[in-house]
Parts: structure tokens; C-alpha cells; sequence
């Protein structure tokens, strides 16, 4: 049964080492088609064809966003309610995450030699136009460092929070969840955990002096409040989680009119700025934690035709050899 198939794979992605979140997102996306599949009296594997997951697909984007949910619960959580995009158009970009995830499902029945054939088909994903990264300007990012009060302790640890993010090209998550052993001051990394990372691998990421310095005067201010080995923690002690520093960020940029800023835009600019100083690809993948290079080159493709100008006269023939004219 398809039901017991779920269970299955569910508990293999787990003892892969996959992140909890993915784990999360593909039983999210895998109890809903299930849900689906039960209304239209499919319960065997076998049952489900190239057509059932195109039907399945069709059914979604008429119903549109937050109408298919798993159970009460899932609905009492979204709480349609307060949302003013309930059954609006489900946006490609979900609907082809949502693909990606039923075609893990499927190619491991493929393995396991439950199915035949993936009935996942690379017609069925959707083209969509890249989203650009985001990016914040020098201006911009020293008006939201400088409008923090250092004198509170939630806005004193998210300044140095953020000054972290854009000089290591940590994930949010990452940096959250470092101890106070991670860090080596005098050597000027943090060893992150492979429990901690995306791609379930230990890794370094690497400050600068000034970093340093920020970081020394944290652990002084952190150590006399918190008796804590969590490098930043809640006023509680607690760990402080990535959905309440979300939420810090969007206050503090609409206290100084900014827009757009998330935790990863941080990230993102590190990449830029690497790219932009002359740093190479290959050392960046390795620095970000990201699988492939390929993932990483993604970030030329943010550079502005200024970006690119500027690039350009710093590594031109014309800038290390006096050329005749």
C-alpha cells in the first residue's frame, strides 16, 4: 500500500542523515498526495501512472494555495483566516519543489524494485524565470547596523548576528546553533557541526580582525547575563530560533524604511563580495557548504553591468600592463 510505502521511505531518508527539514517537506508533500490518492480510490503503488501524478498536479492549481490540507490540524495551523492569499494560484516554484520531492519518493520505489518506472516526467516540471538574489547596499547595510541599541540585549546580539552572516556566508540556521567551543577567536573560525549544516557535513567558515574584536565584546556581555555554551541564545538562556530573528530583521528594517531583507541576504551578499574581491568559485562553494560548484555559480549570474564593469578593470590586461596605443 501506498501508505506503508510512505512510512518506508520516510524512515530511509531519516537514517540517510537528511536534514529534518527535508525529511519535513517530504512527508508534507507525500501525505498530501496521499490524501489525493485516497479520494480517487488509488491505495497500491503500482496503480499510479504518469497520468494520475499530471490529474494530481491539475487538481492542485485548481484549488489553488492553503485548500488541500492534510488533516484539521494542518488547516487550524495555517489559519485561513488571516491569510489574504487563500486559493490564490499556487506558484510554479511549488509546485516544482513539490515534484522534486514525489520524484525522490518515486525513483527509490524504483530501486527497491517496488515500481518499474518513475511516473514522475521532466514534462511535468514547470520553466520559470530566476528569481534574482538579494542583495543589500553598504548604505543600507551600515543604516540598520547603526540604528541596533547595543544597550538591549535582543538588538545588541542580532547586531553581531548579522556582522557574522555577512562576513562568513553562514546559513541563519548554521550560526544559531553554534557553540561557544566552536568558536576560536585567536584563529578566527567556527567549526560548524555536521549535525548542523545543510549538507550534513562538518565545515570551517572564517572571520576577519574586526569580527574578532565584535566577538570578544559579545562573550563579555553574553557571559556576565547567560550562563549558557550557545554562542546566542533568547533572553531566557534558550536557543533563539530562526523564525524570531526573522522576525527582529523585519522590525528593525521597517523602523529605517528597508525592504526586502531576510538572513539569507546576508549570505547572498557574502558570496557577492567574495566574487567581487577576487575570490574564485571553487573556494566559495567550499566556504558556503554548498554540493556542487554548479549551485555557486549561481551568484555570477546577480552581478550587475556595474558589478561586472568593476570586475572587469580590476583584472584587465589593460590595468597590468601598459598597452601601445
Amino acid at each position: 500500500m501506498v501508505e506503508r510505502r510512505i512510512d518506508d521511505f520516510l524512515v530511509v531518508s531519516t537514517n540517510k542523515g537528511l536534514s529534518k527539514r527535508t525529511v519535513q517537506n517530504y512527508q508534507h508533500t507525500l501525505l498530501l498526495m496521499l490524501k489525493y490518492l485516497n479520494e480517487i480510490g488509488v491505495v497500491e503503488e503500482k496503480q499510479i501512472t504518469a497520468d494520475t501524478m499530471r490529474d494530481y498536479m491539475r487538481y492542485l492549481k485548481q484549488r489553488g494555495k492553503y485548500t488541500v490540507v492534510i488533516n484539521e490540524q494542518s488547516r487550524i495551523r495555517n489559519n485561513p483566516r488571516n491569510r489574504t492569499d487563500i486559493g490564490k494560484e499556487i506558484q510554479p516554484s511549488t509546485i516544482n519543489g513539490m515534484l522534486k520531492n514525489l520524484r525522490a519518493f518515486f525513483n527509490w520505489m524504483v530501486e527497491e524494485r517496488i515500481i518499474k518506472e518513475c511516473p514522475i516526467k521532466s514534462s511535468m516540471f514547470i520553466k520559470t524565470d530566476r528569481k534574482p538574489l538579494n542583495f543589500v547596499s553598504d548604505d543600507a547595510f551600515q543604516a540598520l547596523i547603526n540604528d541596533l541599541d547595543i544597550t538591549v540585549f535582543a538588538e545588541f546580539r542580532d547586531k553581531i548576528i548579522i556582522q557574522l552572516l555577512l562576513d562568513t556566508g553562514m546559513r541563519i540556521g548554521e550560526c544559531l546553533a553554534i557553540r561557544v567551543t566552536d568558536l576560536k577567536i585567536e584563529e578566527k573560525t567556527i567549526f560548524l557541526p555536521a549535525e548542523h549544516t545543510k549538507g550534513r557535513k562538518d565545515r570551517y567558515v572564517f572571520f576577519g580582525t574586526k569580527m574578532a574584536r565584535q566577538l570578544k565584546r559579545w562573550l563579555e556581555y553574553k557571559d556576565r547575563t547567560h550562563e549558557t555554551d550557545l554562542l546566542f541564545c533568547n533572553r531566557n538562556g534558550n536557543p533563539l530560533i530562526v523564525n524570531q530573528f526573522d522576525a527582529n530583521i523585519q522590525k528593525y528594517c521597517k523602523r529605517i524604511g528597508l525592504d526586502g531583507i531576510h538572513p539569507h541576504t546576508f549570505r547572498n551578499n557574502f558570496a557577492k563580495r567574495f566574487l567581487m574581491n577576487g575570490g574564485d568559485i571553487y573556494t566559495l562553494s567550499k566556504i558556503l557548504g554548498h554540493s556542487s560548484v554548479k549551485i555557486t555559480e549561481q551568484a555570477y549570474l546577480d552581478l550587475t553591468t556595474q558589478d561586472l564593469q568593476k570586475q572587469y578593470q580590476n583584472f584587465s590586461v589593460d590595468c597590468k600592463m601598459k598597452l601601445d596605443t
